[in-house]
């Protein structure tokens, strides 16, 4: 599956479940999403807490699908080519310099 389809997949779901319907509880607005997001986003650092490993892949997995699912849809709702904007994204970095690494003595 292409991001398109994903994100036609997300599109179906939301609209099987009326979230697109006046009134709905879960308002399918860019601000309601990248709340979202970013609540998901912080749910992934919990597998990370005190570990440099996570505990459970499954869950990890879960949550970056969940944040997938909100960003296909933050994208889909901003009208956001979202497979575009990744190339054009990547392309950008391609021509920037980054910061040299610390050397290791650096962190002591």
């Amino acid at each position: 599956m292409d991001l398109s389809e994903l994100s036609q997949a997300m599109d179906d779901f939301v609209r099987a479940k009326g979230w697109y319907d006046p009134g709905s509880p879960r308002k399918q607005s860019s601000r309601n999403i990248a709340i979202s997001l970013s609540l998901e986003a912080s749910e992934i650092l919990e597998h990370f807490q005190w570990t440099e490993q996570t505990r459970d892949k499954d869950e990890l997995s879960g949550e970056l699908a969940d944040v997938t699912l909100y960003l296909l849809q933050l994208a889909r709702l901003n009208g956001i080519d979202l497979e575009k904007a990744v190339m054009d994204k990547l392309a950008l970095n391609y021509t920037r310099e980054w910061d040299t690494p610390i050397a290791k003595d650096e962190l002591k």
